[in-house]
């Protein structure tokens, strides 16, 4: 059964049986909302929001190879790997997802970090206040069932980027830490480098 968390909440997550996760979907959501606009105005741009993983030593990025985006697909380990990226955000579910392999990320990474950035947002004027239905939620990826969705549900105007949660491990067993922290990062590289 799915927990709904609320943010700042944590859960350990393990199998519904019991036994320990192997491996992890993430999946990441978004709506954009639909934007006013005069009978001659152009079409407004669609918002491109980009999911990413930054995978952590001791909370720290110590290597840019070690952040899982729509550029760099697959981490070095092969553990953690970007399904690809959707422009617009359109249809229901999941927009992108990020799948994780918990018993082949090597032991030195701790935490996995998952944020989504608006592509170019100071560029095109856009920001997650034009954005509803914000999720992330963890699948156990070997069935399929959900184990936890964190529905963000705040105002977040003039913010361009977004920490929905993190992955982390904690005496041998894997939590997740649903954050929600808004950020005026305009990249993935911003957003990156705020974990150097």
């Amino acid at each position: 059964m799915s927990v709904n968390l609320q943010k700042g909440q944590k859960v350990e997550l393990r199998k519904n049986n019991g036994g320990s996760l192997r491996k992890v979907m993430v999946g990441l959501g978004w709506d954009e909302v639909q934007q006013k606009r005069g009978f001659f105005a152009p079409k407004p741009q669609d918002i491109d929001c980009d999911a990413s993983a930054i995978i952590c030593v001791n909370g720290h990025i110590i290597d840019a190879a070690d952040m899982v985006f729509y550029n760099n697909l697959t981490h070095r380990s092969g553990a953690v790997r970007h399904m690809g990226d959707n422009l617009t955000g359109a249809g229901d579910g999941d927009d992108e997802q990020i799948m994780v392999d918990l018993t082949a990320l090597p032991s030195q990474y701790d935490k996995i970090i998952f944020a989504v950035t608006i592509y170019q947002a100071r560029e095109r004027g856009q920001h997650f206040g034009m954005i509803r239905n914000c999720f992330i939620r963890i699948c156990d990826a070997e069935t399929g069932q959900e184990l936890c969705k964190y529905n963000l549900s705040e105002n977040y105007n003039n913010m361009t980027a977004m920490i929905f949660g993190e992955l982390y491990r904690y005496n041998g067993s894997w939590k997740f830490n649903a954050i929600g922290q808004p950020t005026t990062d305009n990249s993935v590289i911003e957003m990156r480098n705020r974990f150097i």
